[in-house]
């Protein structure tokens, strides 16, 4: 049995679907509401509105280079 995602777009092939439905060669199945989608989206569509700079992200990296590097160096003098 293959599961395949369809998108109507013509009412016709809604009917048709059901026709088949009802001739019992084809299983309709409403899709499920996935909470995981949903809050992937949501992640992805705050990341959408504030997207960092290269300038940004290379500071970011800096800044948490030096604070391992500093870290690193306090441990190693002990």
């Amino acid at each position: 049995m293959d599961t395949l995602q369809v998108d109507i777009l013509n009412p016709k092939a809604s009917r048709l679907l059901k026709d088949l439905a009802s001739l019992g060669l084809i299983a309709i199945r409403p899709i499920s509401n996935d909470g995981f989608q949903k809050v992937v989206d949501k992640f992805r569509t705050a990341a959408a509105d504030d997207v960092p700079s290269l300038a940004e992200i290379t500071e970011e990296v800096e800044l948490v280079r030096s604070q391992r590097y500093a870290k690193k160096k306090a441990s190693d003098n002990h």
